[in-house]
């Protein structure tokens, strides 16, 4: 599919070069690419296009780099950082950054982080512990081990957490799918599923087969998923 992306960065020559070579590496899937210097032109971005990439700088005209970070990744889009603050590149991957490129960087290692928007979940290695959710009081940042499940609510995803609340994420199933650790398995086009959240797989009349999680509830497993499933709960039993 086509992408618009968003770079935000303040430095107009970088921005530039970030564009151009997006432009040149996606070719053809990229649909539109636009920049924003600031915050407000960023979220006007955000707000007016449905926006699937952001390439953000974490040193943006003095804001607090991973304040940004916790606003961005819980938007529907992809982030991919691109920073010279390289000291902070595994606590920006805990967030759920898709790639982080340091600066200065190289075309060539532009290119591997964009490979990761058509890469299959099964080819990347993630470190993300936390994810933010966009609430009434702001961002609330959750570790992803206290997250028992997620359930695809149209363009959003609805997370139920061990303590029985529940949050919704801006990204979709598949793009979760993306930045969660192997720890989160896909029961069904509907379910991304804890491990550790699992009790037992029943097998239901009519071939129907379902997962009863820990917290009592009754997950259905699609009929394509239902041996991935069960051996992943046989590993975890061995």
């Amino acid at each position: 599919m086509p992408y618009q992306t968003l770079i935000v960065e303040d430095e107009p020559q970088v921005a530039k070069r970030i564009e151009r070579l997006t432009h040149q590496i996606m070719g053809v899937q990229q649909e539109k690419s636009m920049c924003a210097a600031s915050i407000a032109q960023a979220e006007n971005i955000l707000n007016t296009y449905d926006i699937d990439l952001i390439l953000l700088d974490l040193n943006l005209a003095g804001e607090n780099g991973f304040a940004l970070l916790k606003h961005f990744t819980a938007k529907a889009a992809h982030t991919i950082v691109v920073s010279a603050q390289t000291e902070r590149a595994l606590e920006a991957f805990e967030f759920g950054v898709l790639d982080f490129v340091p600066k200065p960087f190289t075309k060539l290692r532009l290119e591997k982080a964009l490979n990761r928007l058509w890469s299959t979940p099964e080819n990347n290695s993630s470190r993300t512990k936390r994810l933010s959710f966009e609430s009434g009081r702001g961002i609330d940042v959750v570790a992803t081990s206290d997250i028992l499940f997620f359930k695809g609510a149209d363009k959003y995803s609805e997370a139920t957490l061990k303590n029985g609340d529940t949050k919704f994420h801006g990204k979709p199933l598949n793009r979760l799918e993306h930045i969660l650790s192997e720890e989160f398995v896909r029961a069904h086009k509907s379910y991304l599923v804890h491990q550790f959240a699992i009790r037992d797989l029943k097998s239901l009349e009519g071939s129907r087969y379902e997962l009863h999680l820990s917290n009592g509830a009754n997950i259905p497993v699609g009929r394509t998923r239902v041996n991935h499933v069960r051996q992943l709960i046989e590993k975890r039993a061995s």
